[in-house]
């Protein structure tokens, strides 16, 4: 009797949840079919327009193309990897200096998450106005240090290390409140037995704090570099198709955008698009594997 209704509830189970269930795979596995076939095609123009199947010839035009595509992947890495790196080194010093509650840390809160409430298009314009090489607010602050004016997005050299420091502006408080959350779950009593032991409050964060975050911090960086890797909107947002001019700020998710609206090259944007969720699959299982690593 016991063993019928746990198979009745099982059936149910699976009925309630089967509608959902199908409708996530078909909103995930339908479009990533209809890329990959688009990917072998010759598709211009018209996706519709008798694109005919030439295999993998848009994935060798696109690793052969040492002027567009390579150029975007090693631009996408390193605004990546200089983002993310300073977010978790900002966020984790500003966790730690909140992880106490002290007076006034209500507003400290409130000030710090406001930069998540803005859109990414608001930023770009808002930080646009702040870096106008001839009346932004930047350029005035650093005469009165007796800094001479910077070009910032409009140089070329200066492009993607500005963009890069917007993007630290606005996702440093994600960090922030999520490494606050992982603090906030450890237990006192290792720092607290290292403090009697004579331990200084580097020691203590070094051997004691830190080891104990290290899965949150993973899980944070996971998260952060999955989503800096397919940054857009701020990088169109201040410089337009192609990442500027002479596509100084051209990322992967740039070059794709551009491929598909500006050149209709359909057939070499999806395969472009294939390679970049690859690359993106591949980063997350190499920092989960090193999240497992660290958490043995």
């Amino acid at each position: 009797m016991a063993s019928t209704i746990e198979r009745s509830n099982r059936r149910l189970k699976w009925a309630m949840l089967s509608p959902a269930l199908a409708f996530v795979g078909l909103m995930i596995i339908f479009p990533l079919l209809f890329t990959l076939n688009l990917s072998t095609t010759d598709a211009f123009g018209a996706v519709n327009a008798g694109a005919k199947h030439i295999g993998l010839q848009n994935f060798a035009d696109g690793l052969s193309d040492s002027r567009r595509f390579w150029p975007a992947v090693w631009r996408t890495v390193v605004f990546t990897v200089g983002a993310v790196a300073l977010e978790t080194v900002f966020g984790l010093a500003l966790a730690m200096l909140m992880r106490k509650v002290f007076r006034g840390i209500r507003w400290v809160r409130t000030v710090l998450i406001i930069p998540l409430l803005a859109t990414p298009v608001a930023i770009g314009i808002l930080w646009l106005l702040i870096l106008d090489p001839t009346n932004g607010i930047a350029n005035r602050m650093l005469d009165v240090v007796g800094i001479p004016p910077q070009e910032f997005l409009g140089s070329v050299s200066q492009s993607l290390p500005t963009l890069m420091l917007i993007d630290v502006w606005q996702w440093t408080p994600m960090m922030t409140l999520l490494l606050l959350a992982g603090l906030a779950t450890l237990p006192e009593e290792p720092e607290e037995a290292a403090r009697v032991d004579g331990a200084g409050a580097w020691q203590r964060f070094r051997h004691v704090v830190l080891p104990m975050l290290g899965p949150t911090l993973m899980t944070a960086l996971v998260l952060r570099a999955v989503d800096g890797l397919k940054t857009f909107d701020i990088i169109y947002a201040t410089k337009g198709a192609g990442g500027g001019s002479s596509f100084e700020a051209e990322t992967l998710n740039v070059y794709a955008y551009g491929l598909t609206f500006d050149y209709q090259e359909y057939g070499l944007a999806a395969a472009v698009l294939v390679m970049f969720t690859l690359f993106i699959i591949g980063v997350v299982l190499v920092l989960r594997r090193r999240s497992v690593r660290s958490a043995a």
